[in-house]
């Protein structure tokens, strides 16, 4: 969907039809359109403003801890002999 501008805009409405009673299956269904539109994540980043320099230490910190336990998994385990 576009706005008068020309620019994308989320569309964030999700239906799901529940047939013949079976209320849990459409809960799921339900559920992984939520998910993998990304709604929740999005609602969660806008709950309190993040300063951007907060906001890069937090990524530094994340890349640093992927790096660790790159390292860590690639590490030979100790000979106990």
């Amino acid at each position: 969907m576009r706005n008068l501008k020309g620019k994308r805009i989320k569309e964030f409405g999700s239906t799901v039809v529940v047939e013949d009673g079976k209320f849990e299956k459409a809960l799921r269904q339900f559920k992984k359109k939520v998910e993998e539109s990304g709604l929740l994540k999005e609602i969660k980043d806008r709950q309190q403003y993040v300063k951007p320099t907060t906001k890069r230490k937090m990524a530094k910190n994340a890349a640093k801890k992927r790096w660790q336990k790159k390292l860590a998994m690639q590490k030979l385990p100790e000979k106990l002999y």
